[in-house]
């Protein structure tokens, strides 16, 4: 297989588990206030996105894909919110373990990963037309 093919492939996988990531991302932040809804019980628990590499030996590549989406088992805040529906015989509710300034630094990563992917898909297709052009020229 050609390197430009290979490029876009990797490329690509890059793509699908960059998406994948903000999915996980938007989720946790979208959630990042979503208590139990009876005293006593777990709120949201934040999810984290696992990859892996494979290489293909027929193309020589190395892929990236999602290994796992897994939860964060880190402990969930206690705040006193007294009123709150969750809010056990003490006044204090668990919160969902997700701090919305990591998953924002970690949208802002994947973003720019995704990004770099698709200039890589970008400049491949371009230098794909341009070696098609130079073919027709000959």
């Amino acid at each position: 297989m050609d390197p430009l093919s290979v490029a876009l492939q990797v490329a690509s996988s890059g793509l699908g588990v960059q998406s994948e990531r903000l999915r996980v991302v938007s989720e946790n932040l979208a959630n990042a206030q979503s208590t139990g809804a009876t005293p006593g019980s777990d709120p949201y628990q934040r999810k984290t996105v696992t990859f892996t590499s494979a290489l293909d030996r027929d193309n020589g590549g190395a892929f990236v894909r999602v290994q796992s989406v897994d939860v964060d088992r880190s402990e969930f805040p206690i705040e006193y919110l007294p009123n709150h529906q969750a809010a056990n015989e003490d006044g204090f509710v668990k919160m969902p373990n997700v701090n919305p300034i990591i998953e924002m630094a970690d949208m802002s990563e994947a973003n720019r990963s995704y990004e770099a992917n698709l200039q890589v898909i970008k400049q491949a297709r371009q230098l794909i037309s341009m070696t098609i052009d130079l073919l027709r020229a000959t």
